[in-house]
């Protein structure tokens, strides 16, 4: 049977070097996916369960599943991003596919609350959707993705199985899931996937742009319901500066600079490269804005935070550091001492949450800025 004339035809190789931009849909498409990113927000605060009036605990089960779940989502996103860095999603045919690509994410999204609580299954189709989509249309520019195909089929399987398992099998299948898609670099290698690294470093830090807005909504989710008061207007500008001050820490500086990084580079070491900073060392990032989001929700609105809140902020910043450091190392762009230091400093912040939230986010504010000020003293 003759292949369709879109599908059978071939994306001409070009040049690393050539500019590539990030288009209109890719943008479109990862709304969706901050979408997924917020109901991991709500996975998280859904965490801080209620004991009796005005006493909380905190379970952990939240925070579990929200990394399982992250993790396997996060693989197909990126795969998504090299999907459209190899296929440009120029013609209509594939942004047709990309937007069916969109409708898995969408499912998912949707099934996130209940992944381990009788959404697996949905969970599941999304997923499938997701990967058959992205496996035939990586297919028009390089046969590799043969290679990982099979390993992207067997993290679906394994979801699927966990749908109908009962705990704790169905965390291990999840795990498993993660596990398989995580290291599957390693056994199919970077040949054959050569990418632009200036689309690769824009469509992430679009990405990133975006995902910090969950911490603005926050502050909207923190405050509905509540009168102005000036107690309430300063914890919000304080979430404000807290959420602009971790936008200065990954986009401070030469915007540049990951570019020219790259293109130094020979293409298989490139592609390694990119696979370390832009999709394992997003990974605490991104993490992080999650968990401060989730802190900053509690915060608003509340003299103090219960245990939980606390250490999801603090740790939430900490995680950002640090996934910061660890992106900037890979690229050869920093390794001073400030910002690793900061990291420890927020992690152990969380005590002062406990004592008032309000003076929690000023202090992780006030940690920002003297790190960003003491690099550039340094």
């Amino acid at each position: 049977m003759r292949l369709p004339t879109w599908f059978a035809e071939k994306v001409e190789p070009t040049s690393p070097e050539n500019e590539l931009r990030v288009s209109t849909i890719e943008l479109f498409f990862d709304l969706v996916f901050v979408f997924t990113v917020t109901q991991l927000t709500t996975l998280v605060v859904g965490d801080f369960t209620e004991r009796a009036p005005g006493a909380h605990h905190f379970t952990g089960q939240g925070v579990v599943q929200t990394l399982l779940i992250f993790g396997v989502l996060w693989w197909m996103y990126a795969g998504y991003a090299w999907l459209t860095n190899a296929v440009p999603p120029e013609r209509p045919a594939r942004r047709v596919l990309i937007l069916c690509g969109m409708a898995g994410f969408l499912i998912m999204a949707l099934a996130v609350p209940s992944a381990f609580d009788g959404g697996g299954v949905a969970f599941a189709i999304g997923y499938l959707v997701i990967v058959l989509v992205h496996g035939g249309l990586y297919l028009q520019a390089s046969s590799a993705v043969f290679r990982l195909l099979p390993f992207n089929l067997g993290a679906t399987a394994l979801i699927f199985g966990a749908a109908f398992a009962s705990a704790p099998w169905n965390y291990v299948l999840w795990a498993a899931a993660l596990v398989l898609v995580w290291t599957s670099p390693y056994f199919i290698g970077q040949r054959g996937f050569a990418l632009h690294p200036a689309h690769i470093v824009e469509r992430h830090g679009l990405l990133v742009i975006i995902v910090l807005g969950e911490s603005i909504v926050a502050i909207g989710i923190g405050a509905s319901g509540a009168h102005p008061t000036p107690g309430l207007v300063v914890a919000a500008l304080l979430g404000l500066a807290l959420t602009a001050a971790l936008w200065w820490v990954y986009f401070g500086g030469d915007e540049e600079a990951p570019v020219r990084s790259l293109l130094r580079m020979e293409v298989v070491k490139r592609t390694w490269h990119i696979l370390g900073a832009y999709f394992y060392a997003h990974i605490p990032l991104l993490l992080g804005v999650v968990a401060t989001a989730a802190g900053i929700k509690k915060a608003i609105g509340h003299d103090h935070l219960d245990l939980g809140p606390a250490v999801a902020l603090a740790a939430g910043v900490a995680l950002f550091l640090a996934g910061n450091v660890w992106f900037r190392r890979l690229l050869g762009l920093g390794r001073g001492p400030a910002r690793p230091l900061a990291a420890l400093l927020a992690a152990a912040s969380f005590p002062i949450g406990l004592w008032s939230s309000t003076a929690h986010l000023g202090a992780l504010v006030v940690l920002l800025v003297v790190t960003l000020f003491a690099e550039r003293a340094l």
